[in-house]
């Protein structure tokens, strides 16, 4: 099964759905003092990691293009993660019931899997570049 569009990255679908996660289930539990700082910071960051996948993937065929975009998803995927500690530690107490933990382990995995596909990425070739290039 070859790859023919960013839905078919599980580094997309995993931060997409964990995005959504993050929107749904974490940001509604913030204090409405975090409304213009973690929350604000956090919503973008989580956002922004499967649109830079997404997007970077219009540009595989320019290895730079392709790479910096991973990068910027990379930095995305780990400003994510310090703003969930963030709420586990300043408001754990709001979130019990949810598994920051996991959310947490999820976006460290989902930062690792971008930088695979970084890494792997150099010596694909789509037959629009050339793989020495």
């Amino acid at each position: 099964m070859g790859i023919k569009s960013f839905h078919d990255l599980d580094v997309y679908n995993n931060s997409y759905a964990d995005c959504l996660k993050v929107i749904k289930e974490v940001l509604p539990k913030l204090p409405p003092e975090e409304k213009y700082d973690l929350k604000d910071q956090l919503r973008r960051s989580t956002k922004a990691v499967p649109r830079l996948i997404a997007e970077g993937y219009a540009k595989r065929h320019q290895k730079f293009g392709f790479h910096k975009y991973l990068d910027d998803a990379m930095a995305e995927s780990n400003e994510t993660v310090v703003g969930l500690e963030m709420c586990r530690d300043l408001y754990g107490d709001r979130m019990k019931d949810l598994n920051l933990k996991s959310l947490i382990d999820s976006y460290d995995k989902t930062g690792r899997m971008i930088y695979n596909l970084a890494k792997s990425w150099t010596t694909f070739s789509d037959g629009r570049r050339n793989p020495a290039a």
